[in-house]
């Protein structure tokens, strides 16, 4: 494989952190990303990050090898890419073995960007592009192909999640993985008619403390979006990323497209808007929802 212009050879790593790292993994690129340091040693704050990349990897991994060709030529769209972690890991276990198939980092901010291009041409990862673009805007965004196979996204916060879901409806995609983050908007709809909804409905006294509106504002807003995807025609599983003792934001929603999209899992989505007086986050948020309820 071409290279771009190399660097000194990366100094190795202790036996003891080899261990914790996945089979074919390059040293190199965790020193390059700073989750190992120039000397090869994994501190706590870094070794909870790779936990988190590599258990989510595991999960992406399945979804790619479940692809035509077992994953071979895919195409995956990484939302919220930050500084790539994910993105290059994915690279290094999984494409770089192979010819074809591209990565695409989504991040809107440019010196990021930037150095993730940069470091890709270091490293001589030639098949994966880097998008300075906003999530809502990337499905149009030159470079970017008319159909991406995986979309995934992690701790994409509030509604770039919401956007990346949209982003793979788009982009027909045949597999997500999300984990959210910070789920605000649907909280602060809850916030706002908080005092109609107690005298409406006892319901109410699941989000009346502040602190129990944002934690039900957030299971609430992922009910919805596990809801739109199954309208959408995926098949949906939800399960913990990790232990809880590594990240709070834990949650990982897997949807694999199974076919039309389904008319009782929008009609659940619209009873529940209705329960909890959130009718206009229906043609706003869950567009295609509102199409299948005619």
């Amino acid at each position: 494989m071409k290279r771009g212009p190399q660097k000194p050879q990366a100094a190795g790593a202790p036996d003891a952190v080899l261990q914790e790292l996945r089979p074919g993994q390059s040293v190199e690129l965790l020193q390059e990303l700073h989750i190992l340091t120039r000397e090869g040693r994994l501190n706590q704050d870094s070794r909870r990050k790779l936990k988190q990349v590599y258990h989510l990897f595991q999960f992406i991994e399945a979804l790619l090898r479940e692809l035509p060709g077992e994953g071979e030529g895919a195409t995956l769209a990484d939302h919220g890419a930050g500084k790539s972690y994910l993105g290059f890991i994915i690279y290094d276990l999984f494409y770089k073995a192979r010819a074809g198939g591209r990565i695409y980092g989504i991040e809107t901010r440019a010196e990021l960007v930037e150095s993730s291009r940069a470091l890709a041409v270091r490293l001589g990862f030639e098949r994966m592009a880097f998008l300075n673009v906003q999530a809502a805007d990337a499905a149009d965004a030159p470079g970017m192909p008319e159909r991406i196979d995986v979309v995934t996204a992690l701790h994409a916060c509030d509604t770039a999640t919401d956007d990346a879901i949209d982003f793979a409806l788009r982009k027909d995609a045949r597999a997500i993985a999300i984990v959210p983050c910070c789920q605000a908007e649907v909280a602060a709809c809850l916030r706002s008619a908080k005092a109609q909804s107690l005298a409406r409905t006892p319901l109410a006294e699941l989000w009346r403390h502040p602190l129990h509106t944002r934690e039900f504002g957030s299971q609430l807003t992922n009910v919805l979006r596990c809801l739109y995807l199954e309208a959408c025609g995926y098949e949906v599983t939800v399960t913990e990323l990790v232990g809880w003792e590594h990240s709070m934001k834990n949650e990982l929603i897997l949807a694999r497209r199974k076919g039309a999209g389904r008319h009782s899992a929008a009609r659940r989505m619209q009873a529940i808007l209705a329960e909890f007086g959130l009718e206009a986050l229906l043609g706003r948020r869950y567009p295609r929802a509102a199409e299948l309820l005619g």
